[in-house]
C-alpha cells in the first residue's frame, strides 16, 4: 500500500467501485468497473489492486473494528467504563446476534473477498494479452490478491467460525438459501493454498525490483508469516488439527533463515515509525497505512483510522492544535503489577502510560493510597500509540475521532514468537532454536544487543513443555501488548473464558470494587467465536449458528 496511493484512490475510483456479495449478504451493489475496457496492462491492473488493498483501512476492518473494538477485552486490557451499553457492548461481550458491528465486519469482510476474486479472475482473463514485462509485474499483483484474500478469509474463519466459502464471483448469484458452511478445515486449506502461491511468486522487500514502490505492499516474508500464524491457529481450537504445529515452525524457520527480516534494534522506534507512516520492512511484516495528506475524517475521502485516538494515551482537544483523544482501552491492573516487577524490561514503560495530557502538561495519575486512589491504577492506557510523543508535525491529528497512524498486523518479533511456540509444541520440549528466537525478543525488549546471552533478558535453561508455554504465552502479552492479538491467543489456546474469569478473581482481591465488566456476560462455549449476524442466518436457511448464541 504505497503511502499516497489510498488516498488518491478514492478519487480514481470514484465511478469504478466494485461489486460486493451482494447476493449472499443482501447489499446494493456498487456501480461495477466494466472489465473489457480495464485491467488492459499491468499499470491498470496495480490500480485496480490497490482497490483490494483498500479494503484494509475500512472502519469495519482494520480502521477499528479488527485492531481494537474485537479485540478489547481479555487479561490485560478492558474498555473504560463500568457498563455494557453504546460502544462498550462487544468489548463487555454483551452484544447480541443482531449487533450492527458484527454484521458490518462480517459484510467488509465478504466483500473485500469478492473483490479479491473479482480481480484474480479478471486479470487471469486479460494477463494473457500483456506484454512479457508487463506479465511478470502481473504475476506479482496475482500473487498480493490471493495473499490479500488469504487474509481476509483467516480473519473471517477465526472470528466467525463455520462460513460459506466463496471461491468465485459467480457465487455471489446464488439464492441466499442455497448456501452451506464449510468446514473450517476446507477454509484453512483454500487459505494455505493462497499464501503458498504467494510465497512462490512474491518477493521478499529487501530484493524487489519488479515494483516500483512496495511500500506497505506484501512480499514473500510477510505472507510466511501470515502463513506461520495460520498454522499456529489452525493447531489451537477450535480445530485442533496439532499436525499443523510442525508447518508453523518449518514456514517460520525458512522466513528467519532467508535473513531478508529482522527485529529492530530500538523497540521505541516500532512506534516512532508507525505513528508518521514510515516504512520499514526489516520487522514491520504486514502494515495498515492510514497516511493520507489531510484528515477530513471520512473514510471515503481518505483512509483515516481510529489509532491512537481509541486507544492512546488521553488528550484533550487544543482548537487549532489537536483533536481529543479518547483513550477508551484501559490497562487492566494486573497485568501491569506482574510486569513491572520486571524492572529491566524497557518495554512495560513503552507501552503503559500512567499519564494523560491537559493542555500542554504531561499529567501524571496518582497511585497513592491503599483505598480509593486504587481507582486511578485503573485509568491507565496503552502508550505505544501516544501521539504527544511520538507523531511529528506532518502527520498531526485535528479531526477528534481520525487520524493517520498506521497498525501493524503482523510483526517478524510475532513470528519469532510463534517459532519458538511451534517448536515446543511440534517437538515435545523447547529446542535451541525455540530458546534463541524468544531470547532474541527478550534482549531487545531489556535494551540488550540481541546476539548476545543475557543473564537478565534469557528464559531460564532446562524449562519443560509445560514450563516454555507459559513462558511463550507470557512474552506474547509482553511484546505484543494491545496490538490486537492477546484475544484471539486466548482462543487459540483454548483459555479465553478461563482468563476472564481469572482476571476478575485477581482484580477483586486487590481491590474488591474493581471494574471488570466482561467477567458478568462471557460464557465458555459461547464467546470464543462471534455469531453469525442474525440477518444472515435468517436469509441462510442451512445456516447452523455459532454455539451459545
Amino acid at each position: 500500500m504505497k503511502k499516497i496511493s489510498l488516498y488518491i484512490l478514492a478519487v480514481i475510483m470514484g465511478g469504478m467501485s466494485f461489486t460486493s456479495c451482494s447476493d449472499l449478504l443482501q447489499e446494493e451493489s456498487s456501480v461495477e468497473v466494466d472489465k473489457n475496457k480495464y485491467m488492459n496492462n499491468a499499470s491498470e491492473a496495480e490500480t485496480v489492486l490497490l482497490g483490494v488493498y483498500r479494503s484494509l483501512v475500512a472502519d469495519a476492518m482494520y480502521g477499528y473494528h479488527l485492531s481494537l473494538l474485537f479485540n478489547i477485552t481479555t487479561d490485560i486490557a478492558q474498555c473504560e467504563g463500568n457498563s455494557a451499553n453504546s460502544f462498550r457492548e462487544i468489548p463487555a461481550n454483551a452484544f447480541t446476534t443482531s449487533n450492527s458491528n458484527v454484521q458490518a465486519t462480517w459484510y467488509a469482510l465478504y466483500k473485500a473477498i469478492y473483490n479479491a476474486n473479482d480481480f484474480i479472475e479478471t486479470l487471469e482473463t486479460k494477463i494473457g494479452s500483456y506484454t512479457a514485462g508487463d506479465k511478470i509485474i502481473a504475476n506479482v499483483y496475482m500473487a498480493e490478491a490471493r495473499a490479500l484474500r488469504g487474509l481476509y478469509y483467516f480473519e473471517l474463519v477465526r472470528w466467525f467460525g463455520n462460513v460459506a466459502l466463496m471461491t468465485n464471483t459467480a457465487m455471489s448469484s446464488q439464492h441466499p438459501s442455497t448456501f452451506e458452511q464449510a468446514d473450517p478445515t476446507a477454509v484453512y486449506r483454500f487459505i494455505e493454498d493462497d499464501l503458498r502461491f504467494a510465497i512462490d511468486n512474491l518477493p521478499y522487500a529487501v530484493d524487489d525490483k519488479i515494483r516500483s514502490n512496495n511500500s506497505f505492499r506484501l512480499s514473500k516474508g510477510s505472507v510466511l508469516g501470515l502463513l506461520t500464524k495460520v498454522y499456529a491457529t489452525w493447531a489451537g481450537a477450535p480445530v485442533n488439527d496439532t499436525s499443523k504445529w510442525e508447518a508453523a515452525a518449518n514456514t517460520a524457520q525458512t522466513l528467519i533463515e532467508s535473513g531478508k527480516h529482522q527485529l529492530l534494534s530500538d523497540y521505541e522506534q516500532l512506534w516512532k515509525n508507525t505513528c508518521n507512516s514510515v516504512w520499514a520492512p526489516e520487522e514491520s511484516l504486514i502494515e495498515v497505512s492510514f497516511y493520507a495528506p489531510t484528515i477530513t475524517g471520512t473514510t471515503s475521502e481518505d483512509p483515516a483510522g481510529r489509532i491512537g485516538k481509541w486507544n492512546g494515551v488521553i488528550a484533550n482537544e487544543i482548537a487549532g492544535v489537536r483533536g481529543r483523544n479518547a483513550g477508551n482501552v484501559k490497562v487492566v491492573y494486573t497485568f501491569l503489577r506482574d510486569w513491572e516487577k520486571k524492572e529491566d524490561d524497557l518495554r512495560c514503560n513503552l507501552s503503559i502510560a500512567d499519564y494523560k495530557y491537559v493542555g500542554t502538561t504531561k499529567t501524571y495519575y496518582s497511585t497513592q493510597g491503599p483505598d480509593e486512589d486504587q481507582k486511578n491504577w485503573q485509568l491507565f492506557t496503552p502508550a505505544k500509540w501516544d501521539t504527544e510523543k511520538y507523531v511529528g508535525q506532518g502527520n498531526q491529528l485535528i479531526n477528534a475521532d481520525r487520524s493517520n497512524i498506521n497498525w501493524y498486523i503482523l510483526r517478524y518479533a510475532d513470528v519469532l514468537l510463534l517459532y519458538a511456540e511451534a517448536l515446543n509444541e511440534w517437538k515435545g520440549a523447547p529446542t535451541a532454536e525455540a530458546y534463541e528466537a524468544v531470547n532474541n525478543v527478550r534482549r531487545r525488549g531489556f535494551g540488550l544487543p540481541i546476539s548476545e546471552t543475557s543473564e537478565i533478558a534469557d528464559l531460564t535453561a532446562g524449562l519443560d513443555q509445560t514450563a516454555f508455554r507459559n513462558a511463550i504465552r507470557k512474552e506474547r502479552a509482553y511484546e505484543l501488548a494491545f496490538e490486537g492479538h492477546r484475544r484471539q491467543d486466548l482462543v487459540r489456546w483454548g483459555t479465553y473464558v478461563d482468563a476472564i474469569d481469572e482476571t476478575d478473581t485477581q482484580l477483586r482481591r486487590w481491590y474488591s470494587s474493581a471494574n471488570y465488566v466482561a467477567y458478568d456476560f462471557t460464557k465458555k462455549g459461547k464467546h470464543e467465536l462471534f455469531p453469525i449476524p442474525q440477518r444472515d442466518m435468517d436469509l441462510m436457511s442451512k445456516f447452523v449458528q455459532n454455539p451459545g448464541w
